[in-house]
């Protein structure tokens, strides 16, 4: 950060307040406008900090490189020649003459997921006169669009749990933090809130306008180049998510028993199809490479990890075959949800993100008991929470098995956390329901 951030960020943090106080009247109600702002600014206030933390305690990390190593020289070309700087923008593998100068120097050039992100901050910084502050709060305030819609969505299905599911959605300290700079992670956990807007309101609600599936395929778009791996476990948690919706249409129970094989096996087919063709054009994400995909990552992560002397776990041993991973999956999911521990937290980031966990077991096993058994039974016959826990568990196990870090993981397993919590908080407020009919 340079003396600019202390003239230019303020200006825009007016900008965006006043905006955002003239959008609120139009996006909320009596009810949600007291979460607005505040979300907002807790977006905001994890982007600045995420830069601080990097730059003072860190001293580099992947939100430097994307500025500092990236959109930086994409604005010195702007700054030379618009034609350069547009030509930079839509580069693709391959050096050119005019561009190499600047394009040689951009350390993820070639990188289709990390340049995506040097893309969208070099458009932000022709705002922001590449600013990093400002540059990672606009990042920020553009996430929290989609944070915002997803609790929209919810909202919608559950208006008595407003408080709960602005708990999940914006005050978990790991979202609005690592969720809010500038990162992949602010980009895809945003655009995860939109295409769950949009998978809600095109195939659950039939709302089907041309602005509903711009979103969705915009949406969709973003995660595939950024981090594909989410789409593969979100394309089939929503495809299982708009079947279970269409299956409970059914009143009678025997044309449910009838239909459910059917819809079972279209919904399988559907889901297999499309994780074949999102991986189409990355191999290493295709279903038959995803073991190695997960193996060469995990181990490469952990050498990584114990060279540098960061917080490192593993599984055991164990082998990458689909069997050897499936008997390993408890233990990854564990992993995800409920490590660190207190004690395997090194730094003052891993502490926090340990009592985050130690948080996320109380409120499991409140759940736990309080439902008394009946948490499969309602994740089963609940369309809702078949698609946030089969999204959550799935994504936790898939990145549980392939991080082995704790640092990466505190940052990768974002996209899963506030549909496991709300899942949660549903399920408890089904539990309430029914202990209230039986009174």
């Amino acid at each position: 950060m340079e003396i600019k951030d202390l003239f230019i960020t303020p200006i825009w943090l007016f900008v965006i307040y006043i905006f955002a106080f003239i959008i609120r009247q139009h996006v909320t109600d009596r009810v949600t406008r007291q979460y607005f702002i505040l979300g907002l600014t807790l977006k905001i206030v994890g982007a600045i900090s995420l830069g601080l933390i990097y730059q003072f305690y860190y001293g580099g990390g992947d939100t430097y490189n994307f500025f500092t190593y990236g959109s930086k020289y994409i604005w010195e070309a702007f700054m030379e020649s618009p034609s350069l700087g547009i030509k930079l923008l839509f580069a693709g593998n391959e050096y050119q003459a005019d561009t190499f100068s600047y394009a040689s120097k951009i350390l993820f050039y070639g990188d289709r997921a990390s340049y995506f992100v040097v893309r969208s901050a070099s458009v932000l910084d022709l705002l922001t006169f590449h600013t990093y502050s400002a540059t990672a709060v606009l990042f920020a305030v553009i996430s929290f669009s989609g944070l915002w819609a997803l609790y929209l969505t919810f909202y919608r299905m559950f208006p008595q749990l407003h408080f709960k599911l602005a708990l999940a959605i914006f005050f978990i300290p790991s979202l609005f933090f690592w969720g809010s700079g500038i990162l992949k992670d602010t980009i895809t956990i945003g655009a995860l809130g939109w295409a769950t807007y949009g998978v809600y309101s095109v195939f659950i609600q039939k709302r089907i306008t041309a602005v509903n599936i711009i979103i969705l395929l915009l949406s969709f778009y973003t995660i595939y180049i950024v981090k594909i791996y989410i789409l593969l476990s979100f394309v089939p948690a929503a495809v299982l998510w708009v079947s279970s919706v269409r299956l409970s249409g059914f009143r009678n129970y025997i044309v449910k028993l009838m239909i459910a094989p059917v819809i079972l096996a279209v919904t399988l087919g559907v889901g297999f199809y499309s994780v074949n063709k999102i991986s189409e054009d990355s191999p290493r994400y295709s279903i038959e490479n995803l073991a190695t995909a997960a193996k060469v990552t995990a181990e490469w992560i952990h050498y990584v990890s114990i060279r540098s002397g960061g917080s490192a776990y593993t599984l055991g041993d164990f082998d990458y075959s689909p069997m050897g991973m499936a008997r390993k999956m408890p233990l990854a999911i564990w992993v995800t949800l409920y490590r660190p521990y207190l004690w395997e937290a090194n730094n003052i980031v891993m502490i926090l993100s340990a009592f985050e966990s130690l948080a996320m077991l109380f409120l499991t096993l409140y759940v736990m008991i309080k439902a008394k058994g009946a948490v499969f039974r309602l994740i089963a016959t609940k369309p809702v929470l078949v698609f946030c826990f089969s999204f959550a568990i799935v994504f936790a196990f898939a990145v549980g098995i392939s991080t082995y870090n704790f640092g990466s993981l505190v940052r990768y397993k974002i996209p899963m956390l506030p549909f496991f919590v709300m899942g949660l908080f549903i399920i408890l407020d089904y539990i309430q329901k029914e202990k209230f009919k039986h009174q």
